[in-house]
This record gives C-alpha cells, structure tokens and sequence, in this order.
C-alpha cells in the first residue's frame, strides 16, 4: 500500500503524504500513486480545488528518500528516477484545478520541488525550505533548478543549492513563494482551497491555463487547448462534426 492517500470531501481534494517516519521521504509507490491521483481528480468534475499536505509536523516531504535511487546505475537514475518524477511533478502542476501546499514542516530537496508544483503554498511558522543535495553529492533533479527557477529569485536558489543554506517561512513569504504562514498551514489551506471551489470553475481553469502559458508551463499544449476550446464552441465546429456524420461537404458560416 502506497504511504500517498487520496481523500475527497465535498469539492476538495486532498492528497496526503503519509511517511512520516521517513519525514515523508518519495518512494517510486508514492510517485505511482500521485500521478494515478492526479489523474483521478482530473476526471471528478465535483472536485474544484486541490490541497497537498502531508502527515507529521517536523516534514511536509525531505525530498526522495535515498533507499529508493542511491542503488541505481548512473543511466537507470537519470532515465527513470529523474524523468519519472519529472512526467509525475509535471502531472501535478498541470492540473487543472487550483492547488494549495500546506506544508506544515520542513520541504527539503523533492519536497521543496514538489510543493513548488503547486499554485500557492502555506507554511507553518518553523517550517524551512532547503536544496540540501549537494549533501550527498548529487543535484536537484525534479525541477529545483527548472521550475523554482521561475518562482524564486536565481540567488535564493543559489543559497540553497551551493550553500546549503535554508529559507524560513517568514522569508518565503517576503520572497512571495508562500501565501501565508499559519501555525495551522493544514486548516489554512483548506479555507483557501474552499474559497476557491467558490469561483466559477471554468473561469478558473481558464486564468490558469493562460498564467501558465505566460510562465511557459507546458505552455505549447495550453496555447493549443485554448484555441481547441474556442474553436469547439462555434457553430463552424458543430457544423464540420453534422457535416461528417452525414457524409456531405460542410457549409461554414463563419460563427
């Protein structure tokens, strides 16, 4: 059984993390079960927003946990742990739905990467945000330079990943890298995340898919799946699909 759960109530889903012996440490079982999640609350129209929190107050996530890749070869760590939970991450930040991170604990390595793939974040007052890598003489591999890159300034990540420096909650949130901080960052999110399955869903769907294409999150797919969205609405398209199924040449208006 995956330590990642999947637990919907009412129109928020949340996705818990359920390690915390292992300071919530990714397991390849975890990363699996995140992506079939993901693609769960994709399909659950009911389901308007998203929280990632994790079980334990001393780690939201310490990132992967190192039984799970430190006896790969070079080629199997780079080809499957690394692009692996590069295609999970990406899956998650990509949904269409808001999401929230409440990370209650420290978010170190993965763990920051993970929480950077969603739309805003909460963090608890003596939570830290680390890229200790380097401590075990490998690097961030699941967009810590890539995506982090786009949220944090170059010199913060910098900090992290050459130094081996932490950032506290209250200079995440000065950064604009977290929302709030909350001694309760679990229940904080959840007013967020309720908040937001208040707005009209589609409205939201579209502000993100639009922020995300100006960010350059999978950007040449938004780009496409907004124009297929406006061209099916028309009256061309409804008149193309009549038009096929009846086996005669379409006639277009234009609308």
């Amino acid at each position: 059984m995956s330590a990642l759960h999947l637990t919907i109530s009412g129109p928020v889903a949340e996705i818990r993390l359920d390690n915390p012996e292992k300071l919530n440490a990714l397991t390849v079982t975890m990363l699996e079960a995140l992506e079939s999640h993901c693609a769960a609350i994709e399909r659950d129209s009911d389901v308007r927003s998203v929280i990632v929190t994790a079980e334990g107050e001393r780690a939201f996530c310490a990132g992967a946990d190192i039984e799970a890749w430190s006896k790969l070869s070079a080629a199997e760590f780079a080809r499957h742990w690394v692009r692996n939970g590069h295609r999970v991450f990406d899956r998650l930040a990509r949904l269409s739905k808001p999401t929230v991170a409440a990370l209650s604990g420290h978010a170190f390595g993965g763990g920051l990467e993970l929480a950077a793939t969603c739309d805003i974040r909460v963090m608890a007052p003596g939570a830290t945000l680390g890229l200790p890598e380097a401590n075990v003489g490998i690097v961030p591999g699941w967009s810590g330079t890539q995506r982090l890159r786009r949220l944090l300034p170059e010199p913060v990540i910098k900090e992290m990943a050459l130094f081996g420096r932490r950032i506290s909650a209250e200079r995440a949130l000065g950064l604009g890298f977290v929302a709030d901080v909350s001694e309760n960052a679990r229940e904080a999110a959840r007013e967020i995340a309720l908040g937001a399955a208040k707005l009209s869903p589609r409205a939201v769907e579209v502000a993100k898919n639009m922020i995300h294409a100006g960010a350059g999150e999978d950007s040449a797919a938004l780009i496409e799946a907004l124009g297929s969205a406006a061209i099916s609405a028309s009256e061309d398209s409804d008149e193309g699909v009549a038009a096929f199924r009846e086996k005669r040449k379409p006639i277009f208006a234009g609308r």
